[in-house]
């Protein structure tokens, strides 16, 4: 998802500044726009079209952060998953063709 004044330098710069090399998020950006962009590129890790339980949802973002219920809510929070009766499914993000 990048912003109309990003490129893909930010974008790289962004992800380093927030994730560890080995992929784990050790910080949540607190600034909206950056928020966004983490959140776009954790929901990267969701196929379009799938259902997931909880516990899948929980497993994939354990891999990413202990705090995977923090993750889960603000994914479903900013739209980029969606939730009914146990069942997720991606509903948001940018999608590669």
């Amino acid at each position: 998802m990048a912003e109309p004044d990003r490129d893909a330098t930010d974008d790289a710069e962004t992800l380093r500044r927030f994730f560890a090399p080995d992929g784990r998020l050790h910080t949540m950006p607190t600034r909206h726009l950056k928020r966004r962009f983490v959140l776009d590129h954790i929901a990267q890790r969701f196929e379009p079209g799938r259902q997931y339980a909880e516990r899948e949802v929980d497993a994939v973002l354990k891999e990413i952060h202990e705090d995977h219920a923090a993750l889960r809510r603000y994914l479903v929070d900013d739209g980029f998953l969606a939730r009914e009766n146990g069942v997720y499914w991606r509903s948001g993000g940018t999608v590669e063709v």
